[in-house]
């Protein structure tokens, strides 16, 4: 039985191959009335996994950037709730933060929710991380979306209720889709950096081809260090990668840059 909360919620997931995570997602989602999956061309399990779930209404877009693709899900599918839980497809909702959100957020009063997260790998928990808090619960109407970098960021003006549970991020992708994914965030975080916006410190330690060692040794401390072995080495080193990435690029184009200079 679903309650009245609850029913005022309509999670929408966002999927491309995501064999290895949606049904714990989807499971972790069989209270909504209704979840909307939309697809950019799934070529593994997904869909048909996704399909087995009955409160599923699935739906195809072909990929052109997160925003529109999030635009199009949240405004373009039919959805009738009053508020949406934005999630990608490797979040679950574990069930203290059900329980916050069904019985602790005052409905109707809020422009939307600011989530933490949990990260985990094949289960095991970090202590920490060093994603931020982010608005993942909206009203459908109200919320504006933005890219500033690599992925986007959702806005809504008014109050909004900040959540002492976290949802889970739990990526069971391989490696191989991990790189691949990082080598094209990090030329959309370059073209983040000369965006005209106000250069923040880590702006600066990243041009300077600093920021590798700094981040994957924050990670490593953040995601609880030895304590928490093999899942916290893990983290540390995907940062550090990821990061690299990124001075690789920076680092090109200023030698690109004095080149072209010398010529």
């Amino acid at each position: 039985m679903v309650s009245e909360s609850l029913k005022q919620v309509t999670p929408v997931v966002l999927t491309w191959n995501e064999e290895p995570n949606i049904a714990r997602t989807l499971e972790s989602l069989r209270w909504a009335t209704s979840v909307v999956v939309l697809d950019s061309g799934s070529t593994d399990q997904t869909k048909p996994i996704a399909k087995s779930f009955q409160n599923v209404m699935w739906c195809e877009r072909a990929f052109d950037t997160h925003v529109a693709q999030w635009e199009y899900g949240i405004r373009q599918t039919g959805i009738t709730s009053e508020y949406v839980l934005a999630l990608d497809a490797d979040m679950q909702v574990p069930e203290r933060f059900l329980q916050e959100l069904e019985n602790d957020v005052p409905w109707g009063q809020v422009a939307g929710g600011i989530t933490p997260f949990e990260y985990r790998y094949y289960g095991t928990a970090l202590a920490g991380s060093l994603c931020p808090p982010q608005l993942r619960l909206f009203r459908h109407n109200d919320v504006s979306i933005s890219q500033p970098d690599h992925t986007q960021c959702f806005s809504a003006e008014g109050e909004v209720y900040r959540f002492r549970n976290k949802l889970v991020h739990d990526d069971r992708k391989s490696v191989e889709r991990w790189v691949a994914s990082q080598v094209s965030y990090q030329l959309l975080n370059e073209r983040g950096l000369s965006n005209g916006r106000q250069p923040r410190l880590r702006d600066h330690l990243r041009r300077a081809g600093l920021m590798p060692p700094i981040v994957g040794a924050l990670a490593y401390l953040k995601a609880g260090g030895p304590f928490r072995g093999a899942a916290a080495a893990r983290y540390a080193y995907e940062r550090a990668v990821a990061e690299g990435l990124l001075a690789i690029r920076l680092m090109d184009a200023k030698l690109r840059k004095a080149e072209g200079s010398k010529q």
